[in-house]
């Protein structure tokens, strides 16, 4: 059976957090994002935020179906795909309103030509004006793309987002609370602020989705697009591109690279509301389903309602070897972001996503326990995960 690590990526990154021990964490330490002094205004009251993320392999894949399609606008999506994976994280510690962006484009010069940069750069305009109706406001300072083709395959979309908040604003999930309700927000779907229908992907486990599900014929077409170190676990999978995603009117190609949803006008409103009532909000990224595992002490996470699974996660566990334990430490399986909260507001807060046409649910609850751990139950069987 292959696991995720055999393609050169691990969901929780242990030599990571590893590397990183005996590292100042800030003023909110094991916080979902690190918080600094307001260093530039000197202001007791406020801290500074700096979250650098991006799109990931998902970049390698939308190369792949612009040359079998001649689809540019791929591209606009990864720009957002970039965007999101920092916003929505900072979206958990209480930022929702004012942003500085900055991004870095890798390429590989001979195979990404300036028309692709075109739609990239277009794509961050495009998601920062759909914004702005919300109150979320973020102001773009440009970027830098690098031709490191020595480097860089085909191409690398990272991006940086800053803010700065009031310290009293900021959710520290390091203390999240026992006998609370565990809100999921849906991935898939269409919420009112999208152009059209999301498989929910996400940008997490790409690697896995690409390479599981996708012909063999995409490795011989494109060796560009992968690692030749990984050559014996990629395209290992019977699709095409171009094939139906059954139940959906998506081919495969597009549900995988269907833009990362942002959460962002659902949180601002649900913390204007109900923050006092919140204590932890996960972003379920890298880690999937088990994110949560890394926060709080002492808490016994049981996620035992979660979303039917969404036809892009469906497909990936009935045509590959992955294993349910597997997919949930991988992939979202139908909500990106979890709000833990008093049970009082839980459908106050259903009712907020809903507004926007983003289904929710209490897909779970915290308890108190004498080590962390998370308990799925899925139709199928019992997934126990422990810290």
């Amino acid at each position: 059976m292959i696991n995720y690590e055999d393609r050169g990526v691990s969901p929780h990154k242990p030599d990571v957090k590893n590397a990183i021990i005996g590292i100042d964490q800030g003023i909110f330490p094991n916080a979902f994002c690190k918080a600094i002094p307001d260093i530039l205004c000197g202001s007791k009251d406020h801290c500074l935020l700096l979250h650098a993320d991006g799109a990931g392999t998902k970049s390698s894949l939308a190369y792949i179906y612009y040359k079998e399609n001649e689809d540019l606008n791929v591209f606009e999506g990864i720009a957002q795909d970039s965007l999101v994976m920092n916003l929505d994280d900072l979206l958990c510690v209480g930022a929702v309103d004012t942003f500085i962006l900055s991004n870095t484009i890798g390429r590989n010069y001979k195979l990404i030509n300036g028309e692709i940069l075109k739609k990239i750069i277009f794509g961050y305009t495009k998601m920062i004006k759909l914004l702005e109706p919300y109150g979320i406001q973020i102001y773009n300072c440009g970027g830098e793309t690098a031709d490191i083709g020595d480097l860089t395959r085909t191409i690398i979309v990272d991006s940086v987002l800053a803010t700065r908040i009031l310290k009293k604003n900021f959710i520290d999930c390091s203390k999240v609370k026992a006998n609370h309700d565990i809100i999921g927000l849906a991935s898939f779907g269409k919420a009112v602020y999208e152009e059209e229908y999301n498989s929910g992907i996400g940008s997490n486990g790409l690697t896995a989705a690409r390479h599981e599900i996708l012909s063999s014929k995409y490795k011989e077409k494109y060796p560009e697009s992968f690692a030749p170190e990984i050559s014996n676990f990629c395209y290992t999978g019977k699709f095409n591109l171009n094939d139906k995603l059954p139940n959906t009117n998506l081919t495969i190609g597009k549900a995988i690279l269907s833009p990362t949803r942002t959460y962002a006008p659902v949180i601002k409103e649900v913390l204007n509301k109900y923050k006092n009532s919140i204590s932890a909000v996960f972003h379920n990224t890298g880690g999937g389903q088990t994110k949560c595992l890394n926060f709080g002490n002492n808490i016994k996470y049981i996620k035992n309602n979660l979303f039917p699974i969404p036809p892009i996660f469906k497909l990936i566990k009935e045509n590959t070897s992955l294993s349910q334990y597997e997919m949930h430490r991988v992939f979202n399986m139908g909500h990106r972001m979890e709000i833990v909260c008093d049970p009082k507001v839980s459908l106050e807060i259903i009712k907020i996503s809903e507004k926007y046409e983003v289904e929710a649910r209490i897909v779970g609850k915290t308890e108190l326990a004498n080590n962390s751990s998370l308990t799925i139950i899925t139709p199928d069987e019992v997934l126990e995960y422990i810290k």
